[in-house]
């Protein structure tokens, strides 16, 4: 199983390189970068220089944001930086989000987002072919590309693999049908969702004929440390995550099929009319547990495997704050990576 190292998306810009050299350390094998404050390809450009053999994933890198052109180029520029050490994971994140934080278009995300990665695609074989483009979309239409402005070509093997982020029935199936991997979100990395839907949806929209399963890394919610105390604070504050997702009609899905289709109205209700204080204590013990990895150290390892084994090709987590567990942390990364 491929070993993921999530990370604070607040982490100041100036602590990534020894972050991501943590992270190499310690036997990951990739780095997943995600777009919140920082820009997720400067970010991944610091990680690539500061490692070796790491592996650098935007995780997810918005892509209504930018045009396809852009982000391809700045994709092609880190591959070419790392020897082919970087993928390319969009997201299309909410309406809300896009329309008001970004002042960018939010219509049809599915059938955008699909024409957002052929026109990336168009753009990196022009790259490889040093020929100009013509791109015509519903949404993008990409027609110019000057002998200059094209980027110098890549070695073999070194073009970007392009993975999607999903949630949703429709955006899986995109995954399944135009992507090279797929990242789940912390609400849709339950076991059971993943075996009764997601894994079932992405088998049955691949292309006709091909026997290549699309690789999953999931994303689940952890706490996990050997200081019951912190554990105990750990606990509150991925409550207070859960709530403020599940206050997300997109993300309602998995408390649907455990039972808890209520909460997220009630979560919604609360946001809405401001009156979020104590909204953690609204999420069940019960539920948290069913969603969300609490253990040692020294349990992960089985831990992840007793949730996980055999459902996805890769897990997103974090090493410990506290080098004194180092120790039990790779053993448990050891079980991880030698499972299949």
């Amino acid at each position: 199983m491929e070993l993921v190292a999530g990370m604070n998306p607040h982490m100041p810009m100036k602590d990534i390189a020894d972050y991501a050299k943590r992270v190499e350390s310690l036997g990951f094998d990739t780095l997943h970068v995600p777009e919140m404050i920082h820009d997720p390809f400067v970010v991944s450009g610091l990680a690539l220089s500061a490692t070796t053999h790491l592996r650098v994933r935007t995780g997810v890198a918005l892509a209504f944001v930018r045009s396809p052109m852009a982000t391809a180029l700045s994709a092609w520029g880190l591959a070419e930086l790392s020897a082919g050490r970087f993928d390319l994971g969009l997201g299309s994140q909410v309406r809300q989000n896009i329309v008001e934080r970004y002042g960018m278009l939010f219509d049809e995300p599915v059938a955008r987002l699909g024409e957002y990665v052929s026109a990336v695609r168009n753009c990196f074989t022009s790259f490889a072919n040093q020929d100009t483009i013509s791109f015509e979309g519903t949404y993008y239409q990409l027609t110019r590309l000057q002998k200059e402005f094209l980027p110098e070509p890549l070695g073999e093997g070194m073009e970007p693999a392009i993975w999607i982020g999903a949630v949703g029935e429709k955006m899986t199936a995109l995954a399944g049908s135009k992507s090279n991997g797929l990242i789940t979100h912390p609400t849709n990395s339950h076991p059971l969702y993943l075996e009764n839907h997601l894994l079932p949806n992405l088998e049955s929209s691949k292309p006709q004929n091909s026997d290549i399963r699309i690789p999953v890394v999931i994303s689940p919610l952890s706490a996990v440390g050997n200081d019951d105390e912190k554990r105990k604070e750990m606990v509150v504050s991925k409550k207070e995550r859960l709530a403020f997702l599940y206050s997300t009609p997109a993300y309602e899905p998995t408390l649907k099929l455990l039972g808890y289709e209520d909460l997220g109205r009630t979560l919604r209700d609360l946001v809405s009319s401001e009156k979020t204080a104590g909204l953690h204590e609204r999420i069940p013990d019960e539920l948290f547990k069913q969603v969300v990895i609490e253990c040692t150290w020294g349990e992960l390892g089985e831990t992840v495997l007793e949730w996980f084994g055999g459902l996805a090709e890769g897990i997103t987590l974090r090493p410990p704050d506290q080098r004194q567990f180092d120790q039990q942390f790779l053993a448990s990364a050891s079980l991880i990576k030698e499972s299949t």
